[in-house]
């Protein structure tokens, strides 16, 4: 028995050994683990970071690169009397074309609204005439319906006159 009871607490310690050994091992992968989550949240802040530093960096440089070359692209056709030359006879052509355009346009506009306008006068033309004809027509019936009571009144008095004398 007294082996029994040294060896049972023998492998207690033994168990207490392999309990608290693995317990360091626990909490020595957890603490490498911690500090690798650490160093990775680190790593991709610095990253960020970095990226947008060079963003602010690189936006002022790139604008001043853009302004660079639109004026030597503004500057370059003047650098020489040639190709100034050249360069204001293409303006001359873009204007006298843009010129021509615009009149082109505006004679299109002037003969539509002058056909309008001969339309428009001709409708109403055609209007005032049946309104003139009616007119006549009402004025020449009513004159004739007027003389022609008048005639008869006349003839009326003219019998009972005749017949008085």
């Amino acid at each position: 028995m007294a082996e029994n009871s040294s060896n049972g607490t023998t492998a207690s310690k033994t168990q207490a050994k392999r309990a608290s050994t693995e317990a360091k091992k626990s909490a020595a992968k957890t603490a490498k683990a911690t500090k690798k989550a650490a160093t990775k949240t680190a790593v991709a802040e610095k990253n960020q970071a970095q990226v947008l530093i060079e963003s602010v960096v690189d936006l002022p440089v790139g604008a001043v690169l853009s302004v660079s070359d639109k004026v030597s692209e503004i500057v370059e056709p003047w650098t020489s009397r040639t190709k100034a030359e050249k360069e204001l006879k293409a303006y001359r052509r873009k204007i006298e074309k843009a010129a021509k355009r615009t009149e082109r346009r505006g004679t299109t506009a002037r003969k539509r609204a002058t056909t309008e306008a001969r339309k428009t006068r001709k409708a109403v033309e055609r209007d005032v005439r049946k309104r003139q004809q009616t007119v006549t027509s009402t004025a020449t019936s009513t004159f004739k319906t007027g003389r022609s009571e008048v005639e008869r009144r006349v003839k009326q008095v003219s019998e009972q006159l005749s017949a008085i004398r």
